[in-house]
């Protein structure tokens, strides 16, 4: 039998067709517009991702038996707030997870409610792009709209209810609303209460392997697929490219090189940071993964390249960097494009070039960005560490990740191996492995990555340039507490503007 596996990401839809052992039969991508009504803002139409998924998948099983489809598994981008009313329509915009609007109500929950009383609730602390901000934020700014909200949804879980008709949401993604008891797998009626909705209006609860229903009869015609087609509830995007990378368990490290930035660090056993700089979350193998999260990483590269640089050339331009200049770099450069989660919580942070001179090159801009996504992943990494969690290696996935020069970066920044696996498609690839274990051809997700997941590559640091790389983090370290002041100075004079 073939499966789907579906990427809802916040600039296309990746669709796979997978067989049974794994093998990639087919892909296909379904781009859709990302709009920004403000700056700081983020917004994306739902029903856009639904029509891209009813486009993509046909095209998907074009010269193919669709017949032999046995089930769906979506990974989605986490955190946006997708409302429905009553009759199940859209009621506005989805806020994405890397909006900034929400830094009032942040702190209000944080301050008011208590971060302690939070990290008891719900494992987590609030932060920007988490989903109960945006509730708050609603409420406050558009409380007609609020007043019609029925059910209360996350993106892939809107795609999931396209297909199947059914309200459901994973266990690791309703880990990012911060309205989730992440210890005890439930909703937790004091976050709900305090957010103004009930229980009735939040989406039933499934493990991520777990069949929520097949396919609707109209949907399953327009799709050219068979009726009792089975969908599985799926993962966030983070949890479901852990599973396509095998960091499933105790004890497996993922970084995550797209859009954002991840550190994502799995676990048999439920634990809390007790500074709540890295997010506690549930995990789509069952057990629980401690995650660090950068809202803007490969997203930066190509800032700067496209709308700076105006190339889209993104090998000739790193082909410039000489082997050489590798830890000797005098630029920095602050990744907070769009503020920043992961540790420092801070929504009026913004991208910063620091340390040029009349000698600067244009290689050097760019060899600076590569370099501020890696020491900003490092920070959650010594969060990690700090709390004597040991990451000898990890897997790397995500389009930056494709880059030998970045992976040998962030290699020896980090100073660990870094592993790329043979089938890099991330969430894609992890949601038609849940798919897998939903329709019985696997026992468990960690059966299904030990089969189906192998490594095809491996960079190793070295140990010269991995100290260098320690000299230029320290550094780097110094440069966001500067101004930290700074930037909550200029996101005041903004708002008085």
């Amino acid at each position: 039998m073939d499966y789907i596996g579906i990427d809802l990401g916040t600039s296309a839809v990746k669709l796979l067709l997978v067989d049974e052992d794994g093998r990639i039969l087919n892909e296909v991508t379904q781009t859709y517009p990302l709009a920004f009504p403000r700056p700081g803002w983020s917004e994306q139409r739902p029903e856009d991702w639904r029509d891209a998924v009813m486009r993509g998948i046909p095209a998907l099983l074009e010269g193919f038996d669709a017949r032999r489809v046995a089930g769906i598994g979506c990974g989605g981008q986490m955190h946006g707030l997708v409302a429905l009313d009553a009759q199940d329509h859209v009621i506005r915009p989805a806020i994405l997870w890397n909006d900034g609007r929400t830094g009032k109500q942040v702190e209000e929950l944080n301050e008011t409610i208590g971060r302690e009383t939070l990290s008891a609730r719900t494992a987590n602390i609030a932060f920007a792009g988490f989903t109960a901000p945006k509730l708050l934020w609603m409420r406050e700014n558009e409380p007609d709209l609020f007043a019609r909200i029925a059910k209360i949804m996350l993106p892939k879980d809107y795609i999931n209810y396209v297909l199947t008709g059914v309200h459901g949401c994973d266990y690791s993604d309703a880990s990012g609303t911060l309205l989730l008891d992440v210890a005890h797998k439930r909703w937790s009626r004091e976050m709900l209460d305090d957010c103004g909705v009930t229980e009735a209006q939040m989406p039933r609860l499934f493990e991520s392997w777990a069949c929520i229903g097949t396919l609707l009869p109209r949907v399953a015609e327009a799709l050219g697929l068979p009726p009792d087609v089975k969908v599985v509830a799926g993962a966030g995007d983070n949890a479901a490219a852990a599973v396509g990378t095998g960091v499933v368990g105790e004890g497996g490290c993922n970084i995550s090189l797209g859009t954002s930035g991840t550190l994502f660090i799995s676990s048999a056993r439920f634990g809390v940071d007790p500074h709540n700089a890295l997010h506690a979350f549930a995990h789509a193998d069952g057990g629980w993964h401690l995650m660090g999260c950068m809202l803007s990483a490969a997203s930066c590269n190509k800032w700067l390249c496209e709308e700076i640089l105006h190339t889209a050339d993104y090998a000739a331009e790193q082909a410039a960097i000489a082997p050489e200049k590798l830890g000797e770099n005098r630029v920095f450069f602050l990744p907070y494009l769009m503020g920043e989660r992961s540790p420092i919580n801070d929504t009026n942070a913004r991208g910063t070039f620091i340390g040029m001179t009349m000698d600067t090159t244009r290689a050097d801009l760019v060899q600076a960005v590569l370099e501020g996504v890696a020491f900003a992943i490092r920070d959650s990494f010594e969060v990690a560490r700090s709390l004597c969690i040991a990451i000898p290696r990890a897997r790397i996935c995500g389009g930056g990740s494709k880059s030998p020069l970045w992976r040998t970066i962030f290699a020896n920044v980090l100073g660990i191996p870094l592993e790329q696996v043979k089938t890099e498609q991330g969430p894609g690839y992890g949601g038609a492995m849940l798919a897998m274990v939903g329709c019985g051809r696997f026992s468990s997700v960690q059966e299904a990555a030990g089969a189906l997941v192998s490594v095809a590559s491996v960079t190793q640091p070295d140990p010269a340039l991995t100290r260098k790389y320690a000299q230029r983090y320290a550094q780097f370290s110094r440069i966001y507490p500067a101004c930290k002041a700074l930037f909550a100075s200029m996101a005041r004079d903004g708002q008085e503007a």
